[in-house]
């Protein structure tokens, strides 16, 4: 179990470990949710892509999108696409 103290200004060190189970990088944000009764720490990238995953389920599957490394490979395809297809128009 870490300890934690919070600051005059209500700011809160989150311990080495706790980030690194949580994937936290310098920089990201973090959602503090309540959860049968309790305040829970999350990663808001990873809330995000969960909530994603579960709105687009059907789709995910259609596409074969299982992870978030998927999606970035698909947009990153696509992007490549468009730049080819726009290069394509203007010449």
């Amino acid at each position: 179990m870490d300890v934690a103290r919070i600051s005059v200004k209500g700011q809160v060190t989150i311990p080495i470990d706790i980030r690194r189970k949580l994937g936290l990088k310098d920089g990201d944000k973090v959602v503090f949710a309540e959860k049968d009764g309790n305040i829970v720490l999350l990663n808001s990238n990873r809330l995000a892509f969960e909530e994603f995953g579960r709105a687009m389920s059907g789709v995910a599957e259609e596409l074969e999108l299982h992870s978030e490394q998927d999606v970035v490979d698909m947009c990153k395809e696509i992007r490549r696409e468009r730049a080819h297809a726009l290069h394509i128009s203007s010449v």
